[in-house]
């Protein structure tokens, strides 16, 4: 009988959750630009600021600004 390869298994696993939570975060980068295009965009208090600092903004060209 072959025994069970454990590590495999789980970089399997590992693999298909990082997988669903990139396409997660897709989705909601997608959604994000399809309510900006709308112009019913949410706010920057309404959207998850992953990686910022309080009192710091992203900019149009993707660097970070300090909030007036």
């Amino acid at each position: 009988m072959a025994n069970p390869n454990y590590q495999f298994e789980k970089r399997q696993r590992d693999l298909a959750k990082k997988k669903k939570q990139e396409e997660k975060r897709k989705q909601k980068l997608s959604a994000k630009a399809g309510a900006a295009e709308d112009g019913s965009g949410t706010g920057p208090e309404e959207v998850d600021g992953a990686g910022e600092a309080a009192g710091e903004r992203p900019a149009d060209d993707g660097t970070v600004e300090p909030a007036a």
